[in-house]
């Protein structure tokens, strides 16, 4: 089963730039450079609210997170990312075992939903007739691993939730907003369990190996 790495966060304006200029030259290639991972996407909320900032890293399996090389990775830091990590506000780190895939490929938007534990089983079903609508690429759950999940510095820990989510890869900010305001309608959801990315950019691990 392949593992994902998810973190969401805000930064603090100020340094804004900065935080962006780190994660394209710096931190993304080194994620997707450690073994076994697969690959690294950026993505930035559509709307206004919490989390504007969504990084994803995929890997081979979720052992990939308790290899030496991660565990290396993770603890030799960078001075750029030690002041980066201390400037993100609100940051949410969830490392998750892939569940239910449906479809294939990458688009250029995301729809997120958090589910609540009582609707997850009745995603599957959901997630196939989703599957039929223009636009929509395809679909994951992701259920956090609660040992691997260790939270970031600045990271909430009292009342700390790790929920499954669904991801929804489309063509369009359109259809995301569309396919995931459906499953939370489907599922009565809050309007705080649904949010809408774009995405920025990629990292292919095997393009760094070619480069």
């Amino acid at each position: 089963m392949r593992g994902e790495l998810f973190i969401r966060t805000d930064v603090d304006p100020a340094y804004e730039a900065d935080f962006n200029a780190w994660y394209d030259r710096e931190h993304m290639e080194e994620r997707a450079a450690i073994p076994g991972f697969r690959w690294g996407r950026r993505y930035i909320r559509l709307a206004e609210g919490e989390g504007r900032y969504l990084a994803l890293y995929q890997t081979e399996s979720l052992g990939v997170f308790t290899s030496s090389a991660y565990a290396a990775a993770f603890g030799k830091q960078t001075a750029w990312s030690l002041a980066n990590f201390e400037r993100m506000r609100k940051p949410s780190r969830r490392v998750c075992a892939v569940e239910t895939e449906v479809g294939a490929g990458t688009g250029a938007a995301l729809g997120l939903v958090t589910l609540g534990a009582a609707t997850a089983s009745s995603v599957p079903a959901l997630m196939r007739k989703l599957s039929e609508m223009a636009g929509v690429v395809s679909q994951r759950i992701l259920v956090p691993d609660t040992a691997l999940s260790t939270p970031l510095p600045a990271e909430q820990k009292e009342g700390r939730v790790l929920s499954a989510m669904l991801l929804i890869e489309t063509t369009s900010d359109e259809v995301a907003q569309t396919a995931a305001a459906q499953v939370a309608g489907a599922l009565a959801l809050p309007a705080s369990a649904v949010a809408y990315f774009r995405l920025l950019w990629e990292l292919r691990s095997e393009d760094l190996r070619t480069a």
